[in-house]
Formats: structure tokens, C-alpha cells, sequence
């Protein structure tokens, strides 16, 4: 599912394209489409570095939680991570082993080795944010409607709304046909011109390999970031929900992460050894 999270995120972050709504009487002027097109642009390019610098800096408690539930609503499956985040820690790295020779493969053991290797290639490997370059192809492919600015943990933020800009967007591949069903609201940063918020959905069924090996009815996805006194931004939440077909089999899964205990890391440092 960390396909489908991505995807959407790179629709947020690509959208914004569209002629902007009249300011509420009494406030102060919006910016221009440009001016925030260009910035929010410019903060994509900074993003990576916001986030080296927040877990180099910082000290948290992140939390996973999946659980997969039946047609019926009865829970299958859950799964549950808590992990601490302390980059105070110098791991040092456990001495080198001897090289053991590489065992030769038996002359059965082909069909075992097949298998693993088809599984793979279903699933096949989760989008990275490479694979959502900002172009005019993906920015032509949203219709974005400003709705009005609002405070969001003391900061003025400005709220849109984007829906698909047609029916019949070009799909190259899986991930253009999440972003060419993808819809919700965003909140953008005035001062940063960072997404800080996003609550998105799928406008309509996504089918995979034509439907015969799955479909994807329902789609819901949110995050929330926060502002650090030091300028950094980080994810505090992010949630999903979804309800779709595995073959023949239906699934309703749900997902929560969560960074909780978010504090600067002091430099008192030891080594730990891996």
C-alpha cells in the first residue's frame, strides 16, 4: 500500500496549476497563482534536507499500526511497531566475519527460487519521489480551485480543493491512474509554502493488470505536519483507509503512523554496536 500513499502524495504536491478564487472581504490580498506555483516548487527541492536535518537533530517515538479486516468487518490480521528514533546514538560497526563460500543451488531447488522471484514481481517495487518529476504534463492534469487562507496551529495557511482535469488523462503506467483519480483538499503554508496537511480520496474504481488480479474501490489518505521552533517541518500523522479486491478476495485495511515525544536530541553520545 506504500504504492498507493505515494502516489497520492505526489498529486498534492504536483497540482496547483488553476486560476485562484476572489480573497473574503477584509483580508489581506491572496498571491498570485505563480508566485505560489513557484514556491511551493522551491520547497519541494528543500524537502529532503527539512528531512535529514529534523532526524538528525531530533529524538522521537514513531508508531505503526495496520490491520486487515474481511468483507464482513472481522479482523484477519494486525500488525504493530513502536521504534525510537535517538540520533544521538553512534552505531559502530560489529567486526568483519569470515566469508563463507557461496553454497552451490541443488538441482530441485529451482522451483522454490521461481517462486519467491514471481511474488516479487506481482507486488513489484514501491514509487519513490523520482517518479513524480514537477512538469507541466503533471500539473496539467489537476484543477485546482482556492478556497480561502486558514490558521492551522497559529499559522496562516491557504486551503484548495483539486479534482481530476478530465476524463481522459493519458495512463502510462499503475501510478498515473492513481493520480488521474485523485481528489481532496490541501493545506499549504503561507509563510513556507510547505503541505502541511492533505485529505484525499479516489474519485473511482482503480483496476490492476485490467481487473483480473485486483481492484482498488475505495481510497482514503491524510497526513498532518507540524512546525518546529527551529523552522524544520515533520509528519506527525499520517492515516489510511481501504477497501478493494486481491483476486477473488476482498480487503478492508486500515492504516495509522504517528510521531509522538518529539524532542531536541542532546549530544551526550556512546556507541552501540550493531
Amino acid at each position: 500500500m506504500k504504492t498507493i500513499s505515494k502516489a497520492l502524495i505526489g498529486a498534492v504536491l504536483c497540482a496547483m496549476a488553476f486560476p485562484l478564487r476572489a480573497q473574503n472581504a477584509g483580508e489581506p490580498p491572496l498571491p498570485s497563482l505563480d508566485s505560489i506555483l513557484h514556491r511551493v516548487l522551491e520547497r519541494v527541492e528543500k524537502e529532503s534536507e527539512n528531512d535529514r536535518q529534523f532526524n538528525a537533530q531530533y529524538l522521537y517515538s514513531r508508531s505503526k499500526r495496520t490491520e486487515t479486516r474481511n468483507s464482513q468487518g472481522e479482523l484477519k490480521k494486525k500488525e504493530e511497531q513502536t521504534r525510537e528514533h535517538n540520533p544521538t546514538i553512534v552505531r559502530v560497526a560489529a567486526p568483519a566475519r569470515p566469508i563463507e563460500p557461496t553454497p552451490q543451488p541443488r538441482a530441485d531447488a529451482g522451483h522454490a527460487q521461481s517462486g519467491t522471484n514471481a511474488t516479487a514481481g506481482v507486488h513489484g517495487p514501491a514509487f519513490e519521489k523520482s517518479d513524480f518529476p514537477l512538469n507541466d504534463d503533471l500539473l496539467k492534469r489537476f484543477r485546482f480551485t482556492l478556497l480561502r487562507r486558514e490558521t492551522l496551529n497559529a499559522r496562516p495557511t491557504l486551503v484548495f480543493d483539486f479534482v481530476p482535469a478530465g476524463k481522459n488523462l493519458p495512463e502510462r503506467n499503475l501510478k498515473d491512474r492513481f493520480i488521474n483519480k485523485a481528489a481532496g483538499r490541501a493545506w499549504v503554508d503561507e509563510a513556507d509554502a510547505a503541505v502541511v496537511k492533505a485529505d484525499l480520496h479516489l474519485t473511482e474504481k482503480v483496476s490492476v493488470v485490467g481487473g483480473l488480479v485486483g481492484a482498488l474501490w475505495k481510497f482514503n489518505f491524510k497526513f498532518n505536519r507540524e512546525h518546529l521552533p527551529d523552522g524544520l517541518w515533520f509528519t506527525r500523522d499520517t492515516d489510511w483507509h481501504l477497501e478493494g479486491r486481491e483476486f477473488f478476495i476482498r480487503k478492508y485495511m486500515d492504516y495509522h503512523e504517528e510521531r509522538t515525544d518529539v524532542r531536541v536530541a542532546r549530544r551526550s553520545r556512546f556507541s552501540q554496536a550493531e
